[in-house]
């Protein structure tokens, strides 16, 4: 009896967490390069069940002994572009493929930027990110293009971070903000003559995006770059730097409410099981105990 109210108990745990999931989605619609968070739920590892008599062992079957939810995982889709008209405002506009080694066509992803191999092998939309860096000299990377220029030039993010050029240095301008013209290419202009000053906006490529860890402030980190496969993007990468432009979130918010309805059912229903367990507990003390 106490096995089934441990497994509603999991059950609760695991619609706790995609509730809070969801209501973090939904607190960040309108946060600018926000990437919606979608929970991943996996059943405990099955147990085989068998019973003993007279030496001999008999088995019963398999019991499952609950869920939980093992990981978040990001989705790294394009939102939408919305025109701000400021000159420290950017956003990546974005299709990289990847060949397929089998045909050497491009891969056909899925609408979450997946792909599966006949032989299982999952792989993944690369994504494009603008490259900051953080007081302690960890790059970090964003969607969030809401620049700032600081007194001394230097062009800061929304979260305070410094953002880096190509070269994966601060990037530090010389002309004043409202003179600010950056090309498709992220190639900081030059007022006088219209043509690339040397300095670039550093647009990092991640060919592995799986790879990445959430931090706050809207950034991401990655624990081995060399496996996440990050490089500064090239003219070949099919990506295009928007100026006065910014990304709005790619949350679903159809899909999120769908959610949040869905997982506070789902706790209720376990709720329910707890109570039942939890009342016939308390006749099998007080009433079956007392015979």
């Amino acid at each position: 009896m106490l096995r089934g109210l441990y497994t509603a108990a999991a059950g609760m745990v695991t619609q706790q967490r995609r509730h809070d999931t969801a209501t973090q989605n939904i607190a960040n619609l309108n946060t600018t390069g926000y990437k919606q968070v979608d929970s991943v739920s996996h059943a405990f590892p099955e147990v085989l069940v068998s019973a003993m008599s007279g030496g001999t062992i008999k088995p019963v079957g398999k019991m499952n002994t609950g869920v939980f939810a093992e990981q978040s995982v990001s989705q790294y889709l394009q939102g939408d572009l919305i025109e701000s008209g400021k000159p420290a405002d950017f956003a990546l506009s974005t299709d990289l493929q990847v060949a397929d080694p089998a045909t050497g066509t491009n891969i056909n992803f899925d609408g979450s930027g997946k792909y599966v191999s006949a032989d299982g092998e999952v792989i993944y939309r690369p994504q494009a990110f603008f490259t900051v860096q953080d007081n302690d000299g960890n790059n970090l990377y964003t969607r969030n293009g809401s620049f700032t220029v600081g007194p001394a030039g230097e062009v800061l993010s929304s979260g305070g971070f410094r953002v880096l050029d190509s070269n994966g240095n601060p990037l530090i301008l010389t002309v004043p903000q409202d003179n600010l013209k950056v090309d498709g290419q992220g190639n900081v202009l030059d007022p006088a003559t219209g043509l690339p000053s040397g300095s670039q906006i550093g647009v990092s490529v991640v060919t592995r995006p799986q790879e990445l860890v959430r931090d706050g402030n809207g950034v991401f980190h990655a624990e081995d770059v060399d496996n996440a496969e990050i490089r500064f993007a090239n003219a070949a990468d099919n990506l295009q730097v928007r100026q006065g432009y910014l990304e709005n979130s790619n949350v679903d918010a159809t899909q999120v409410t769908v959610d949040l309805n869905a997982a506070y059912r789902a706790y209720e229903a376990n709720q329910k099981v707890i109570q039942f367990y939890d009342s016939s507990l308390q006749k099998a003390v007080n009433e079956v105990g007392r015979v």
